[in-house]
């Protein structure tokens, strides 16, 4: 029995399969993952008449900006082939792309509002500089020159077919999709051109991969000198406004940023930072991130801890923030506590916390340019899940800092149970580089790897999913569940382990696996294992809840359905109810449901009728067949099926 016999949930849902929805996040993480690629392809279906220098930066603007709002029905076309044919967030951001690069080559109208695509940008901007991509040779040159004499549909056909390997069905839908109103005319347009696609991927048509040069250096002092100018009369004017009387003053009682306020002050002040003494966990009532000592090499550099706190006060434009879903990103109300302060691979960092979050601050060695600047939501935190902080990631690996009484650190692979583990050298409480989860492209998951802590006589599992703060795998029923160490509980985690690749990014604080049904299955093909995973986030709500089957010998389980912001498999509320459409070996489907071992009754209504004793339920069915799901309990509740 394989487990692409098993289908989707019989219960309806709001979207169709066809028409996934794609979340924000997971259309940023597309965006971040594949930017050089979307803005090769933004390059080439821009108009050539703009300018390489332009082309550039409106090329990078159109792709940052195809970043949805709000959660966003994708496309019905495969994000490439090979490679992202499963990933409707790709699909999703690629058509935007393509949409505002086709939409910048329109004429101006008269009496008509210029779309946004069509004016120069407004960010990035450089100032000083002509960026444009590195020269090719003569075949890249007259291929550029072809290209600016096609139409924008033709080019953007052109490189759909080259760059992005789609067929023409995928090229004709992507581009009705973006507004073409002849997409058969682009094709035949594009396929007038020499198949030289390889030279798509060269570095004449790479706007990432770039060369500068001065602007017009006699215009620009003359540019500054009148600057200068409108700025003294700017001055004196605001000084003559500023008078007693109608003009402008200070806005009540706002004072001027950290200035005259000493607790902002005191925020800054990295001589007013506070460090728990090495032994402090020790004796403490507490165990968390509070009595976490400092360390590093860098713990007494002043500018650098100085820096870390001005920008976690107030970033500016060029430093890269992320914060986890539900985490302020303000400044600290007070001297926060310093962690660690010292070199991780090609960069400075610094750990802060304030009781609130977890904050971590990065900036190159040989420099301030590219900062970055993380946070993370920590309170309530304990000692199960404050066992180690993500100090940087480079290269598919992450160095971890560990708690004080974490005394051994160790990878392994959660999807193979049965590997070894890899020792971690341990310096300080820094871990040596360790693999993090590998995010599969084609959807083909084979390995989960993990983190093991050993902290006396207990030894803890957790996972980088991306943030800050890893979170902690657990198992068991709701209420007692205990941490996934040890054979059985690996076992039960192995097949699952992927699954952990959907709650990416969204401020997990832990994940508990609960086996609640073993399920007969019929034609005597053996016995089901149905599984619940329930991830708690630090903001209390949010939680997301998957329900999975696996068939005998199926090497992963099958997402049988999913609900966000229910109590089910919970501490609060320890029950769940699911189902799933089967195809046995002889060819037959059945409605196989299964609840929690306190349902006294499980019942299918609607397109599938049936009902049975105990908690679970079999029903001879057809192929897309619809069912909703009703439970009894023990003490006379009625549960429905998890959706």
């Amino acid at each position: 029995m394989q487990p692409q016999d098993v289908a989707p949930r019989p219960a309806p849902s709001s979207t169709s399969p066809a028409h996934p929805v794609v979340d924000v996040e997971q259309a940023e993480a597309a965006l971040v993952e594949h930017y050089p690629r979307l803005v090769r392809l933004a390059y080439l279906v821009l108009p050539p008449g703009l300018g390489r220098s332009r082309r550039v930066l409106t090329a990078h603007a159109l792709t940052q900006r195809a970043l949805p709002r709000n959660r966003t029905t994708a496309p019905v076309i495969p994000a490439q082939s090979p490679g992202r044919d499963t990933d409707p967030g790709y699909a999703l951001v690629r058509l935007r792309v393509v949409r505002t690069a086709l939409e910048a080559g329109l004429p101006l109208r008269r009496r008509a509002w210029p779309k946004r695509s069509q004016l120069p940008p407004l960010l990035p901007q450089v100032r000083g500089l002509k960026l444009f991509p590195r020269s090719g040779g003569a075949d890249e040159l007259a291929l550029d020159q072809r290209l600016s004499a096609l139409t924008a549909p033709g080019r953007a056909a052109y490189v759909l077919r080259g760059l992005e390997k789609l067929p023409d069905g995928d090229v004709r839908q992507l581009l009705g999709a973006a507004g073409v109103t002849d997409a058969d005319a682009a094709l035949r347009e594009a396929a007038e051109l020499p198949g030289r696609y390889e030279l798509l991927g060269s570095a004449e048509f790479d706007p990432c991969s770039l060369q500068a040069r001065p602007t017009d250096l006699m215009r620009r002092r003359q540019h500054t000198k009148a600057a200068l100018v409108a700025g003294a009369a700017l001055v004196v004017c605001g000084a003559l406004l500023g008078l007693p009387g109608d003009g402008w003053g200070p806005d009540g009682a706002a004072a001027p940023p950290y200035a005259h306020n000493p607790a902002a002050q005191a925020a800054l002040d990295p001589g007013r930072l506070t460090k728990a003494a090495p032994a402090a966990w020790e004796t403490s009532a507490r165990t968390d991130f509070s009595v976490w000592p400092a360390r590093g090499d860098l713990t007494g550099d002043r500018e650098l801890l100085r820096r870390a706190l001005a920008v976690w006060a107030r970033p500016g434009a060029s430093v890269r923030v992320s914060a986890t879903p539900g985490t302020p990103t303000g400044g600290p109300a007070g001297p926060p506590q310093l962690l660690y302060a010292g070199n991780v691979d090609n960069a400075r960092v610094v750990i802060l916390h304030d009781g609130l979050r977890v904050v971590r601050y990065a900036e190159p060695k040989d420099g301030t340019a590219g900062a970055a600047l993380d946070l993370a939501r920590t309170d309530g935190a304990d000692r199960a899940h404050a066992g180690a902080v993500v100090l940087g990631r480079a290269d598919g690996n992450v160095r971890y800092l560990t708690a004080p009484w974490v005394t051994k650190a160790a990878g392994r692979d959660l999807a193979d149970p049965d590997s070894a583990t890899r020792d971690l050298t341990l310096t300080r409480g820094v871990t040596s580089p360790v693999a993090g989860p590998v995010r599969q492209e084609s959807g083909a998951c084979t390995s989960w790897n993990v983190l093991e802590l050993t902290d006396g006589p207990d030894t803890r599992v957790v996972t980088d999913l991306g943030e800050l703060v890893p979170a902690r795998l657990t198992t068991g029923r709701p209420g007692s569940a205990e941490d996934a160490s040890g054979g059985e509980a690996l076992r039960a985690w192995a097949p699952y382990a992927c699954s952990l690749g959907a709650v990416r990014g969204q401020g997990v604080r832990s994940v508990n696996a609960w086996r609640f049904a073993t399920q007969p299955l019929p034609d005597a093909a053996g016995s089901g294992d149905w599984m619940c995973t329930r991830a708690e986030t630090w903001r209390g709500r949010g939680a997301r809840v998957l329900a999975q089957f696996r068939t005998p010998g199926g090497a992963r389980g099958a997402v049988a359905a999913k609900a966000q912001d229910v109590p089910a498999c919970g501490a609060r509320d320890p029950h769940v109810l699911a189902g799933v459409l089967w195809k046995s070996q002889d060819g037959h489907w059945y409605l196989l449901a299964a609840g929690s071992g306190d349902a006294e009754s499980v019942g299918a209504t609607g397109g599938i009728s049936g009902s049975a004793d105990g908690n679970l339920l079999t029903v001879r069915t057809e192929q897309g067949a619809r069912a909703e799901l009703t439970g009894t309990l023990e003490d006379g509740r009625t549960i429905g099926g998890l959706r």
